[in-house]
Order: C-alpha cells, then structure tokens, then sequence
C-alpha cells in the first residue's frame, strides 16, 4: 500500500528532527538544521541546509522534498522563498508548554504517527506532572531572572517563564513572557532587574558561553540577591530555547536541579 503521508522532509529547525527521530520516523527525513544537536546521531545522518534565518534554497531543492517544517516568523523569508518553488510549507507558532505537547501530537498525525506521538506526548505530560509535584514540595520559591541575549538584555519567552514556574520558581518577568517576539522583550537597560531582585539569574546565550562574571560586573548588579550569593547558572540554549521536547526533559530537569538546591540552602 502507498504510504500517503510526506515521504521526503526538510526540517529547518531543531525540534521537528527530535520529534521525528523519537517517533521512529527518522526515515523521511531528508535534511535537518544545521544548529540541531537532537538527536546528535542526526547531524551524521542527515545533511545540513538550513541555519535559523538563512537557508541553502537550491540544496534544499535538490533533496526534491514534499514537506519543509519550520518555526515562526523568523523563518519567513525561507518559508517563501520554498512556497514560491513550489514546496509544501508547515511553519508552526507555538510558544508554550501546552503548545509544545500539542505540535508533537500535530506533527506525528502529519507522519502517520499517531498513537506514537500520543504516547510521547502522554510522556511528557507525565514529566511536567512529576517536576511539577517536586516543585510544590519545596519549602520556599525563588524570583528568577532569565536571561537569552546579553547585548541588548532580552528575558525569556513564554515556555520558559512556564518551565520555571512548574520546576517551583517565578519568572520575575511574567509580563514580558507573553510577548512573542524577541524585539518586544528587551530591557534597553538593567535597573529593571536590580529593582526586581532576583534570587537566581538563569542565562542562556543563544551560541555563546554565558559568562556569569560578566553578569556580576554589570552596574548596580552586586546588590542583587542572586549575584551576591553566586547564583548565576548557565541553561544551555539547545535544551531550553527550541520549543521542542528537549525543553519539557532536560531543559525542565536542569531548572528543578538549580531551584531546588537552592530551595535547600
């Protein structure tokens, strides 16, 4: 029988490729980003075309592919650049938790994999359930100030103000958090987050070490609590900031990890 569902897809960012390749359904892929970490067995199977704004649009052609999958509006140029050659284009939009589990569910209905996805998704329910029961058991909460870019300052989009929150902190920029685009969360300078005070500042610099010695040295910074009892820790940017599973495992994990030890100072 015809397998009537995409047969040769281009993943243009990191989480569809982690999603496939945990369903079992890694065989139709036929190009990946080239910023994917997740599975690592995918960068050596599959070729590289895409970075996050930029992509090999003749390569990408050649693959002759049936299914691009990308993320937002960044990747919009990209996403029409294929539309206009005549590929088929999923750019997904999702922003939290919820939407998380729910593109896995979507993704694996667009493969054939339903029950699979459900199964993971269930999966991963089941880990926010967990986290979240450990978090309520933790004698105090800690203000968090995350951190994605330094030079200029922006926080932290919505699912990862959301993973704090269930790994038993509070995001001390809930209102940012809602904002969609990177543009529209950043502080053109820190005294909002000196006026804040928070106990831990989280940072992960998308393709950067973070520096925490740099963070400390930062104007009027010494008077916040979580620079003057060293709490600065780095989250790695590929298992926080790609609205993928990564974020609900290991990126949920290593939030509890440092909430709780600090929790138990």
């Amino acid at each position: 029988m015809t397998d009537a569902f995409p047969q040769r897809i281009v993943c243009l960012t990191e989480e569809p490729t982690e999603v496939l390749y945990a369903l079992g359904e890694e065989h139709r892929i036929v190009g990946i980003s080239g910023f994917t970490v997740r599975p690592s067995r995918a960068r050596r199977e599959k070729p590289k075309v895409s970075a996050f704004t930029s992509a090999k649009i003749g390569e990408i052609l050649a693959l002759k592919p049936d299914l691009a999958i990308g993320f937002s509006d960044i990747q919009a140029d990209i996403a029409r650049e294929l539309i206009k050659a005549g590929v088929e284009v999923w750019i997904s939009n999702h922003r939290s938790v919820e939407g998380i589990v729910a593109y896995i569910r979507r993704l694996g209905a667009m493969v054939g994999a339903h029950d699979e996805a459900e199964a993971y998704a269930q999966r991963a329910e089941a880990h926010i359930a967990a986290v979240r029961e450990a978090a309520a058991a933790l004698p105090r909460r800690p203000r968090v100030y995350f951190e994605e870019w330094d030079e200029p300052l922006i926080t932290g989009i919505r699912w990862v103000a959301e993973l704090i929150n269930i790994a038993g902190g509070d995001d001390i920029f809930p209102e940012l958090a809602r904002e969609p685009l990177a543009k529209q969360r950043i502080l053109t300078d820190g005294a909002p987050v000196i006026a804040r005070a928070p106990d831990i500042i989280l940072g992960s610099w998308c393709g950067k070490r973070f520096r925490p010695e740099k963070v400390a040295a930062r104007p009027g910074w010494a008077s916040i609590p979580a620079v003057r009892d060293g709490e600065l820790h780095e989250v790695k940017s590929p298992i926080i900031l790609q609205p993928g599973p990564a974020a609900l495992f290991d990126g949920l994990d290593a939030l509890h990890r440092v909430i709780a030890a600090w929790a138990a100072r």
